[in-house]
């Protein structure tokens, strides 16, 4: 297995994936997508989308490479995983509209698996004691439609869609399952935040948090297409 990490921003990096890539000896390469136009995608089996500040819908060249680099992983039957703005990306890729959302999400809130998300393998590790409720770490002000051929996995009352499955093994996250402690704070430094009330329900929190992100991982990368 080779994974393909794709950074939009330095700081909004692959964290407790990276963690989890390297505990298990997974070969990987971080590319800084802004940084480098042409990312060689041979070899790779899995492709990660990391998130960012900017749309999917803006002009830079080096997201119209990625949106083709979704489209080929796609294309080819091989794993992708989007996180926030990689989430928005594979729905663009797949056809569907990306726009502003009603409200920023930003902290922890909880969303609501479906039925298919509660059946789904993979992403069933990220529920709270084998039910529906997932705690999630959100700082997103942008959403989607559903693609045609999309699952639902999870939702809540602003952002509906807040988690798809495309085919096998195409898993599109809007919320931020691969923060560590360490980002959680630095990036809400540049938020008008109570870092008081968010650290303590950051260190609530975390330890299951981490917990239920790294059972996901397993899951997606073991899978066996």
């Amino acid at each position: 297995m080779s994974v393909l990490i794709i950074k939009n921003i330095e700081a909004e990096g692959p964290g407790t994936i990276e963690d989890y890539l390297k505990e298990n000896s997974i070969a990987y390469t971080i590319v800084n997508i802004a940084h480098e136009l042409a990312p060689n995608t041979d070899g790779f089996d899995t492709l990660i989308i990391m998130g960012g500040p900017m749309s999917v819908n803006d002009e830079d060249d080096y997201l119209r490479v990625e949106e083709q680099i979704v489209r080929q992983f796609i294309g080819t039957g091989r794993k992708v995983l989007g996180i926030c703005l990689g989430a928005q990306m594979i729905a663009k890729a797949l056809g569907a509209s990306v726009y502003k959302g009603p409200a920023p999400e930003i902290g922890w809130y909880t969303i609501a698996a479906s039925e298919a998300g509660i059946a789904d393998t993979a992403f069933s590790r990220l529920a709270v004691k084998d039910t529906s409720d997932l705690i999630i770490f959100h700082w997103h002000g942008e959403t989607f439609d559903l693609p045609e051929g999309a699952v639902r996995l999870a939702s809540n009352a602003l952002y509906p869609n807040q988690a798809f499955r495309y085919g096998k093994a195409v898993y599109a996250f809007q919320f931020h399952m691969e923060v560590n402690r360490e980002m959680v704070y630095s990036w809400m430094k540049t938020e008008n935040m109570d870092m008081a009330k968010l650290k303590a329900e950051t260190e609530e929190i975390y330890p299951s948090y981490s917990g239920r992100a790294i059972a996901f991982y397993k899951e997606f990368f073991d899978r066996e297409l």
